[in-house]
């Protein structure tokens, strides 16, 4: 077992939460912060987490499960278990590995990474590192140019589907991150760095990785037509380029024929709105509680995409996952897969790739626990008939 290996091993690693100290310790708090906050009050990002709570389980008792199968079937692509590893920007930012550790970890367990836009790493080399499918989330940065050149380029890699995120028409604010100088340290000049340096000189490990790495990175899938990579700037300025609408379908169906999934759904009018645009799948997401407060929780708003969308395309599900109970819930309620994004990031941050190995180990030994428990043989075989959800979640009521 190597050094980062034994650093969040059992008993100090328990669970997804217990990564987060260790997380904080290691990377200054402007990365930490980062990934740990949320929009404005940071409603949502709270809600996201304990709505799990408002759900129980109704297990069937006395009943034998010799074997648990997690294994599923998403977008014709058969994975080992029922989460994927949702996109994380700046993760390199967390650990030098940032996205290519994390797709080769996704690999190993026998499931799907999805690369973001905002990447340290040249998507060939993350699609490269990994054994299981990886998908290419989409943001418009750089104009429409960079973005055809950048699907052009995951087409010829082997990418397995094109995720289109459609909550950033701006960039939420992430309050924390003003506090902590994000911009002028990511996009800052000398002087504007200099009030924030004491939280990166506390980390000096971070640092001399993080120098070793060459420093801020360009962002080399975000290639602007006559002028090259586009620079690592902060997330506001990323966003604010970045609107994708109904309409830019059209386009993006015209360039990828393979599978596209909308993510940041909420409700069953975009449900629909993404089934007329070519949609193989939608994520009901609030995108981490990081984009406009006070939207509901992820959890809350699936059954509506779900009675929406009745069966016609897929439905995942992200926001929120800290356990494999959450997954299951998940599940019962009609989401074919969730995207685990905090939950694996948190891994990163602490122990760069063996950080995530663990965390995925922790959810699958949680979901197969869960499911004993359940009396459930497979996770194929989950239905609402598992959970009881409050009478005012029903669509409608």
């Amino acid at each position: 077992m190597t050094r980062a290996a034994r650093a969040v091993a059992s008993p100090r690693v328990v669970c997804i939460e217990d990564f987060r100290p260790i997380a904080r310790a290691r990377v200054p708090k402007s990365v930490f912060d980062y990934l740990d906050g949320g929009a404005e009050g940071e409603v949502t990002l709270r809600e996201n987490c304990r709505i799990f709570n408002d759900v129980t389980f109704r297990p069937r008792h006395a009943v034998e499960v010799a074997k648990c199968d997690l294994r599923t079937r998403v977008l014709g692509l058969d994975l080992a278990l029922p989460f994927l590893l949702a996109p994380v920007g700046y993760s390199r930012l967390m650990h030098p590995g940032g996205e290519v550790a994390a797709a080769r970890a996704a690999g190993r367990a026998g499931t799907g990474y999805i690369l973001s836009t905002i990447s340290g790493h040249k998507l060939e080399d993350v699609k490269a590192g990994s054994a299981g499918p990886v998908f290419y989330q989409l943001y418009l940065m750089g104009g429409r140019g960079a973005a055809e050149a950048s699907i052009e380029r995951a087409r010829a890699a082997g990418f397995s589907a094109l995720v289109v995120t459609i909550d950033t028409p701006v960039s939420g604010i992430r309050e924390r991150d003003y506090r902590n100088g994000m911009k002028e340290l990511i996009s800052g000049g000398p002087l504007e760095k200099i009030p924030y340096l004491p939280q990166i000189l506390s980390r000096p490990r971070w640092l001399i990785g993080f120098l070793r790495d060459g420093g801020v990175p360009l962002l080399p899938n975000v290639v602007v037509p006559g002028k090259g990579p586009m620079p690592l700037v902060d997330i506001n300025a990323a966003l604010a380029e970045s609107t994708a609408t109904w309409a830019d379908f059209r386009w993006i169906r015209e360039i990828w024929r393979g599978s596209i999934v909308v993510k940041g759904v909420l409700t069953g009018d975009d449900a629909r709105h993404a089934i007329d645009a070519g949609a193989a799948a939608v994520s009901v997401s609030n995108h981490g509680g990081r984009q406009l407060d006070g939207v509901p929780a992820s959890l809350r708003a699936l059954p509506e995409v779900v009675e929406a969308v009745k069966g016609r395309i897929e439905v995942f599900m992200d926001g929120g996952i800290r356990r494999g109970a959450d997954i299951v819930k998940a599940l019962c309620m009609g989401a074919r897969a969730v995207l685990c994004g905090r939950a694996y990031a948190y891994g990163l941050a602490a122990a760069g790739e063996a950080g995530v190995d663990r965390a995925i180990e922790i959810l699958q030994t949680d979901l197969e626990r869960t499911l004993r428990l359940l009396g459930c043989a497979s996770v194929a075989e989950l239905d609402r008939s598992y959970v009881n959800v409050p009478k005012g979640w029903e669509v409608g009521g």
